[in-house]
């Protein structure tokens, strides 16, 4: 079974996707950055998944944590054990 990559949803220049994208990249976790701002369809997807249209908005293997900073998002990969 493969493992899953983690989905991050952002917004074009919303700081804290920005943020997000650079803790992420510091911490060699590989991810799938889906740009909703230009893309509906995307926008669409995150707001079942999340139940609003804050970003970023992060999809690790079904578990969702939405409207964050990376202080909520270190405390959330270190649950799941990615750093």
């Amino acid at each position: 079974m493969s493992a899953i990559i983690p989905r991050l949803f952002v917004k074009t220049g919303c700081p804290w996707c920005i943020g997000a994208i650079d803790f992420l990249n510091q911490h060699q976790i590989e991810f799938e950055e889906i740009v909703v701002s230009s893309d509906p369809t995307a926008m669409e997807e995150m707001v079942k998944l999340s139940g609003q249209t804050k970003a970023p908005t992060m999809d690790w293997n079904g578990e969702i944590l939405a409207d964050f900073g990376v202080e909520e998002l270190e405390p959330f990969l270190k649950e799941r054990h990615a750093i």
